[in-house]
């Protein structure tokens, strides 16, 4: 398999919030259905299974008015520290946010890994523009 670093988008932030707050915003969907994915989208949330092997399945609304399916499994999830999401259909990845304590806030750390570096390559400058929008839309909301 190819090297994760050549086919992942790796983003942190630090954010003025402590984990509990930031893990708080991910675990509650009325809260994701906020602040996910690129400015300018909004999100339907039709079954939210925050839990291991759990089912998340949502439609995000495009700023052009296009629907985009999304439909992700939970694979990982620790209290305060770890969220980590299969995308099923579509762009096939898996999402790993780990929530670390820095000072008074949390430093993110965002890793979104494809199958393939042919794959990331394809999508890589649109991954990494929507995932820094996607990190100042959580700011916001914490």
């Amino acid at each position: 398999m190819e090297p994760i670093e050549a086919r992942s988008d790796s983003r942190s932030r630090l954010l003025a919030a402590s984990p509990s707050e930031v893990f708080a915003a991910m675990r509650d969907a009325a809260r994701m259905a906020r602040w996910w994915g690129p400015a300018g989208f909004t999100n339907t949330i039709h079954q939210f299974e925050f839990e291991p092997g759990g089912k998340w399945l949502l439609t995000m609304q495009g700023p052009d008015g296009t629907n985009h399916p999304n439909e992700s499994r939970f694979t990982r999830i620790a209290a305060d520290q770890l969220f980590e999401i299969e995308h099923l259909n579509g762009h096939h990845f898996f999402l790993t946010i780990e929530l670390q304590p820095r000072g008074g806030g949390t430093e993110v750390k965002w890793l979104q890994t494809f199958d393939t570096v042919e794959h990331f390559e394809r999508i890589a400058q649109f991954v990494a523009s929507a995932n820094e929008q996607n990190l100042d839309r959580l700011a916001a909301e914490v």
